[in-house]
């Protein structure tokens, strides 16, 4: 087999279904490989094997990769040439190793003799990569590049998950090579750590410093972050959480690794955490952190966070994330799913009971006292309420990808997620642009289930040609774009805290007519809604309709995210707003410039 058969027969024995990629001259023999299996193994409904999509760019293709991959649990694949190519696949490469996502990114690269000569479409991938990318290789030496493409894979899902590139010269690509079908790296370093974590869960001892620090609290609370999505320890939090009966705060990146809906639920905390979130965590005296890295976001100054908790205990399988911002008083580095799993088994066996009936009062006061809410008789449409009005349809079920900004915001303070893996969204990165092509890439991973891309004005545009993509492969996407003509969270922050100074944010991009756009890339359902009165019924047409489906609702310029906590502000400063209660003395509506964003 050729280098480049080589290539395409690894991803398909991992079993992937679908792959997403943009061609060039240095890629150009895998393509043709990839060509030549599909007609190979064409299915009996003559269907490929592994269909190739093919996006806009390739920054989409990787975002496409990259939602498949937080959608399903599996690593998505791309497939990008040298160069360019490979240098747009930096931003989503990036992106996944923030928010840790397992992806492999295989470029191709000049032949070898001409690395480094400034050859054309040369670009020194290792280098560019390396600060971006869980691990990168450039196999010069074709005798390894199963054997490298199969520990790609291992390395990307394994551990804190995370993206992989592989850089394939043109030569290594044409060579002519033995196939042998089970061949990895010993990556011996990696594989020692990656078992002493795997099979790390916490002892007896362990176990009873843990509860015997529970039992002293009154006020204990869970603090779950992305991590318990990658490690699939929803089911685990949930049984733990409702056994001992610890309310759940979840992070951005932990959104619908908690049931939402769930008594025990507050919702996201941080900057824009809904505000009974916040103050239960200035309120707990014991933090229970579960794959949560205790973010700029969510701790702000780290001396005011959680000012009360005596206790603060962490399990992740990250041994840098450990007492890295905050200090901790017990942990455990190892697997999530497992050591839950541990920690409920040893406190059944020991019978642990403690009596939480006051805490659960105090937090179903705080969810009661400082409810989440917006201007609901505005003339003007209000975002929160088109958010409310899908999610009375979709009741927690569907996958919602976003943008960043506002729109990102509102989405994770409206929606409510049952399941994990229904909420997709650049959260450390905070890419704009992500949402349309995330969305592509969880309809093919999840074809059961509707996606919804709700996006910005502004965010869309990054990657707007994905708008052709969805309707190419006849995607069923629901695309909702809240327009309030400008970068509307760069505003939020300038009115707060630069004293109105609108710069570069009153976008002069105001004469894109987005229905239009839609509707020449194959929309056939593609709508504008501006009054309030046709929301309901529009909603419900939008999400009825049989295949791709675009929305643009013009929302009210002036609205704001709140609760909003503010640069070098702790969760007792919060910003709540007009319509949402303070227990505090209301924070100044206006403050020095800082130049934080």
């Amino acid at each position: 087999m050729t280098g480049a058969d080589i290539v395409v027969q690894v991803i398909a024995d991992e079993g992937l279904d679908v792959l997403f990629g943009y061609s060039g001259g240095a890629i150009l023999p895998v393509y043709d490989a990839l060509f030549r299996y599909n007609a190979e193994h064409a299915r009996d409904d003559g269907g490929e094997p592994l269909p190739l999509i093919v996006p806009a760019n390739e920054q989409g293709a990787c975002f496409m990769a990259a939602g498949y991959a937080r959608a399903s649990g599996r690593v998505g694949v791309a497939l990008v040439t040298s160069g360019p190519g490979a240098t747009n696949a930096v931003t989503p490469v990036r992106d996944s190793m923030a928010d840790s996502i397992p992806m492999v990114v295989i470029c191709g690269q000049v032949p070898t003799a001409a690395i480094g000569t400034d050859a054309f479409q040369e670009a020194p991938i290792g280098t560019i990569m390396g600060a971006c990318a869980k691990h990168v290789f450039l196999v010069t030496d074709a005798q390894t590049l199963e054997a490298t493409l199969r520990t790609a894979f291992h390395i990307a899902r394994s551990g804190r998950p995370g993206p992989v590139v592989v850089d394939i010269p043109k030569d290594v690509q044409n060579a002519p090579l033995v196939f042998h079908g089970a061949r990895e790296l010993p990556v011996r370093g990696y594989r020692t750590r990656l078992h002493a974590v795997q099979s790390a869960t916490p002892d007896d001892r362990a176990c009873a410093a843990f509860f015997d620090a529970l039992a002293a609290s009154g006020r204990p609370l869970i603090y779950a972050g992305g991590g318990i999505i990658a490690a699939e320890a929803a089911r685990a939090l949930r049984e733990f959480a409702q056994t001992f009966g610890l309310p759940v705060v979840t992070t951005l990146m932990g959104i619908g690794g908690f049931d939402t809906t769930d008594p025990l639920a507050l919702g996201m905390l941080g900057m824009h955490g809904t505000a009974y979130a916040n103050y239960a965590m200035d309120d707990c005296d014991f933090v229970f952190a579960l794959g949560a890295r205790f973010d700029d976001r969510v701790v702000g100054v780290p001396d005011k966070f959680a000012p009360r908790a005596r206790t603060i205990a962490q399990i992740d399988i990250d041994p840098a994330e450990i007492g890295k911002v905050k200090a901790v008083h017990w942990h455990h580095v190892g697997g999530l799913d497992v050591s839950l799993r541990a920690l409920i088994a040893y406190g059944k066996r020991i019978g642990f009971t403690a009596d939480r009936r006051a805490w659960h009062a105090h937090v179903e006061a705080l969810k009661a006292s400082h409810p989440m809410n917006f201007c609901r008789d505005s003339e003007r449409i209000q975002p929160c309420a088109v958010i409310e009005a899908i999610n009375r349809i979709t009741g927690g079920q569907a996958i919602i990808t976003t943008g960043v900004g506002q729109h990102q915001m509102w989405a994770a303070q409206y929606f409510d997620f049952r399941a994990p893996r229904r909420w997709l969204t650049s959260g450390s990165m905070g890419t704009m642009g992500f949402g349309l092509p995330a969305a592509i890439g969880a309809q093919f991973a999840r074809r059961d289930l509707t996606v919804i891309d709700v996006d910005g004005d502004a965010s869309i545009r990054m990657n707007i040609g994905e708008l052709e993509t969805v309707t190419t492969y006849g995607l069923p996407v629901k695309v909702v774009v809240l327009n309030n003509a400008g970068d509307g969270m760069v505003r939020q922050w300038q009115k707060l805290f630069f004293r109105g100074r609108f710069s570069a944010s009153d976008k002069s991009l105001h004469k894109k007519d987005f229905v239009r756009a839609a509707q020449a890339d194959g929309f056939e359902w593609a709508r504008r809604l501006d009054d309030p009165n046709d929301l309901d019924a529009t909603i419900a047409d939008f999400l009825a309709f049989d295949g791709p489906a675009f929305l643009e609702v013009t929302i009210d310029p002036d609205a704001g995210v709140y609760p909003m906590v503010g640069p070098g502000a702790s969760y007792a400063e919060m910003i709540t707003g007009d319509w949402i209660p303070s227990r505090s003395a209301a924070a100044p509506a206006e403050a020095k410039p800082t130049g934080m964003f």
